[in-house]
């Protein structure tokens, strides 16, 4: 590669669950003080941070090779980028996030069509617009720099489209969703020209893949035990797991070692259920990637 990539790691909430997963991925991004070009353990890579709203337009003009941002800003920009995969990860959970309308609790507003006349308060002014448009439903959409929840409680707004996860802050804040507009998970995302240079092309897959990898397994965990002969066919009748299991015979017994991977969720029931069947030494551990 003549050039290195140049990657956009997104700034706020979002940074340090990037720079997480990259380190999980096997890359070291390190952010010094108030710098916005850390460094990285990849020659081939040079990193730069910048708000997540503005990530796609500096990857579709050029400035960015490659970056990660919202499925949500690239709507609001509606920027000609190539969308490599998505990515569903966050600061509070592993579910996607959701851009709602929120009308304070008494509130005669029902329904998305009541909105009629009324003034909206958001962040992404231009998605909410063409929304509100394309169902015919005329409104006020006016630009909020932030505490946009409280607009609606103060008076100063109708109504709010503000992204949530869990709806904690909203209902908080003494507000109701009454409406999903659309739904967002973070995407890795490629300018045109880099994605058509076969170099930077190889290296963006290999960061797809590798960010995949660490996500996959970090919902997963690896479980080894040991089971006598006589019980394998039970123990290995209930055992879930990507596919069949690993089995090794113990030196000189009638025992096996058997080893699977399986969602961190079913553990909890797993494990009471596998001693219940015979076996022994259960080990649990964590799993960096699963491919």
């Amino acid at each position: 590669m003549k050039h290195p990539l140049k990657l956009g790691i997104p700034k706020g909430s979002l940074q340090n669950a990037t720079i997480a997963l990259f380190r999980r991925s096997g890359w070291d991004i390190n952010v010094n003080g108030r710098s916005y070009f850390p460094e990285i353990n990849d020659e081939t890579i040079e990193c730069a941070i910048c708000r997540a709203q503005e990530m796609s337009n500096y990857v579709e003009c050029g400035t960015l090779d490659v970056g990660l941002t919202g499925k949500d800003w690239i709507a609001e920009n509606e920027s000609d980028i190539h969308v490599v995969c998505d990515l569903v990860y966050s600061k509070v959970s592993s579910r996607p996030a959701r851009w709602v309308l929120a009308v304070p609790f008494d509130s005669p507003v029902q329904k998305i069509e009541d909105c009629k006349g009324k003034k909206i308060a958001t962040e992404m002014t231009n998605f909410t617009r063409r929304y509100f448009k394309e169902r015919n439903i005329d409104v006020s959409v006016e630009f909020s720099w932030g505490a946009t929840e409280a607009k609606a409680v103060s008076g100063l707004a109708d109504a709010v489209v503000e992204v949530t996860e869990t709806e904690a802050t909203i209902k908080a804040h003494g507000l109701r969703v009454i409406h999903e507009l659309m739904q967002t998970n973070t995407q890795l995302i490629a300018n045109h020209d880099a994605w058509k240079d076969a170099a930077k092309r190889s290296k963006i897959e290999q960061i797809a893949l590798l960010l995949k990898a660490a996500l996959h397994g970090e919902k997963m965990v690896g479980i080894k035990m040991n089971v006598p002969e006589e019980k394998m066919d039970e123990v290995i009748g209930i055992l879930p797991s990507l596919n069949a299991p690993t089995v090794a015979p113990l030196y000189h017994t009638r025992w096996f070692s058997v080893e699977i991977v399986v969602s961190s969720d079913a553990v909890r029931d797993l494990i009471p259920e596998l001693m219940k069947h015979g076996a022994e030494g259960i080990i649990e551990y964590p799993l960096n990637k699963v491919i």
